[in-house]
């Protein structure tokens, strides 16, 4: 399992950020996950009800990550944050897309919490993965765009590994390399706050949730998180 590391230069730009990583080894991916069906279900019966919203660009939650994408130079509100969209989607169509268990999983308890969520298939990552600033050189194949390769800008913050960027713009959009399909057998989940200081105990319980959602169709899930106190771990 590779390493995944919070660069330093992160962690000191934003110093109160906490990323929970759930990995899931010995996915099956094919059986029914009946828990993520209905928790899905429910999400959307309740915004049908009005009883609740998904988290919009007012919220303190979606606001920060509105404020780190600008100081990285990204237009929030061209290019944005995966919660923001997923939760925008979620608000115009009246439900979430079903993709597969895993990805419907993490969408679920993304949208749900106001948190950024991603993953990645384990089995495609090359070597350890790193949280930095991208220096420009990169290469970067957005999931559903195979044939596509863009170029971070420098300065933008990414997920990279050996091979290149797992995640532009810290969350906004996942590489199609390491997509997480119904065949992915082992997976990292990462689950993202900011505001530890204010959002720690809701990424907690989020983290917990995916966890519930995952653990009885894999073989083992396991719960690492990292900050700026705690820069690495390794999965």
């Amino acid at each position: 399992m590779p390493a995944f590391r919070l660069t330093p230069a992160v962690a000191e730009a934003f110093p109160d950020t906490l990323i929970a990583l759930v990995t899931a080894t010995g996915v099956r991916g094919h059986e029914p996950w009946p828990h993520t069906v209905t928790a899905l279900a429910e999400l959307e019966q309740r915004l049908a009800e009005g009883s609740w919203a998904p988290a919009d660009e007012t919220d303190p939650r979606i606001e920060a990550w509105h404020t780190a994408y600008r100081s990285f130079g990204t237009n929030p509100r061209r290019i944005r944050p995966s919660v923001d969209a997923l939760g925008r989607r979620l608000a115009k169509k009246g439900s979430l897309p079903r993709i597969n268990p895993a990805v419907d999983s993490y969408n679920a308890v993304s949208v749900r919490h106001g948190l950024p969520a991603g993953a990645f298939d384990l089995g495609q990552v090359k070597g350890d993965v790193d949280i930095r600033h991208a220096d420009g050189t990169e290469s970067f194949t957005p999931l559903g765009e195979p044939d596509t390769v863009e170029t971070p800008k420098p300065g933008e913050i990414i997920y990279a590994d050996a091979a290149g960027v797992l995640t532009r713009h810290w969350n906004h959009r996942d590489a199609h390399r390491t997509r997480v399909t119904g065949d992915s057998a082992d997976i990292a989940f990462a689950l993202e706050t900011l505001h530890a200081t204010r959002d720690g105990d809701l990424l907690k319980t989020a983290a917990d949730e995916l966890q519930g959602l995952l653990a009885p169709h894999a073989a083992r899930t396991t719960l690492y998180f990292l900050s700026p106190e705690q820069p690495e771990i390794t999965a």
